[in-house]
């Protein structure tokens, strides 16, 4: 397929940079920033940028867990859109693609419009695209055809999801791309649902990698916003928040470095029975149940004599 020269095109996104025509959407802010803030020309039909295989292996252990966390699901998600004449990439922050998925049918193809490993899809160089934007903004969209700031992407439709690491800073983006002419309103909404849960599946699975020894909790939250996890450790104390969980209970990383019991953050606290008494009842439930019951050996785990444990038992109203 032969990249457009479209008159209108150009024409058009000049007119908005210049201000000459009304518009005041995220596109038209996105068109501007490309045309003013980074200098680039909409007619420009330089090739995208690509880096060198040193400089693509720097930025993929750069991305470090993160890459190793979104494998299975960058797979998955080929399997799902890869039939249908779409790519999937996904850059680190600074819109460098460190990985892709395609068939390799089109693999020429996608090579050719520079949606490969190694190239640099920042609005800094590619203007309004959907990896550069959504690294811009922070967010979820798609650029569709000629959307695009270079007239030469106006083929392609460009579906992009922000992925947030541990610290709720956004790290990467994922993206399916197509260069169908045929793509419909429908099927990129199919597209965006596909690869907004994929997103949110490598962002849990990246906060998983980054607290091993931590039990994951699902606190309250918004879908919209992704999976709201907390780590927790041992003491039942907060060490982790993904970014969903941070907008949802409106924690951040000065929150995150004072203890914060887990039950407080998600509301299951009753302060009435917030006591030592409490907690040692679920110590002793506890170790209990791993004896199956058997109070010499619940006692010998406690590194306590069975009447200790007997006499615990009676003051708490424990049976076995």
């Amino acid at each position: 397929m032969q990249r457009p020269s479209s008159g209108a095109h150009i024409r058009r996104v000049e007119r908005v940079i210049a201000g000459a025509e009304a518009a005041s959407s995220a596109l038209a802010a996105s068109w501007r920033r490309s045309g003013r803030l980074h200098a680039l020309d909409p007619a420009s039909n330089a090739p995208s940028l690509r880096l060198t295989e040193s400089e693509v292996h720097q930025a993929q252990h750069k991305l470090g867990p993160l890459l190793r966390a979104a494998q299975a699901t960058l797979d998955r998600l080929l399997a799902a859109v890869g039939s249908v004449g779409c790519c999937v990439l996904l850059s680190d922050r600074d819109g460098i693609v460190v990985d892709r998925r395609g068939a390799q049918g089109d693999d020429r193809t996608f090579e050719s419009w520079g949606l490969w490993t190694g190239a640099i899809w920042s609005e800094q160089y590619e203007g309004t695209n959907g990896i550069g934007t959504c690294l811009a903004e922070e967010r979820a969209l798609t650029i569709h055809r000629d959307q695009h700031f270079f007239s030469r992407n106006s083929l392609l439709s460009c579906t992009t999801v922000p992925i947030f690491d541990e610290h709720g800073e956004i790290a990467a983006a994922l993206d399916v791309s197509s260069c169908r002419a045929d793509s419909t309103e429908g099927f990129v909404q199919l597209i965006a649902v596909a690869a907004a849960d994929a997103a949110r599946h490598i962002e849990a699975e990246n906060f998983r990698l980054a607290f091993p020894d931590a039990r994951i909790v699902l606190a309250p939250g918004s879908e919209r916003a992704g999976r709201s996890l907390l780590a927790v450790d041992h003491d039942d104390l907060v060490i982790g928040a993904t970014r969903a969980a941070r907008m949802a209970l409106g924690i951040n990383a000065a929150t995150l470095a004072r203890p914060i019991p887990a039950a407080d953050l998600i509301g299951q606290v009753n302060e009435r029975h917030d006591d030592l008494e409490t907690a040692e009842r679920a110590v002793l439930q506890r170790a209990l149940a791993r004896a199956d019951g058997n109070v010499s050996k619940a006692a010998k785990d406690l590194d306590m004599s069975r009447a200790t444990l007997h006499r615990k038992m009676r003051q708490l109203a424990l049976h076995r």
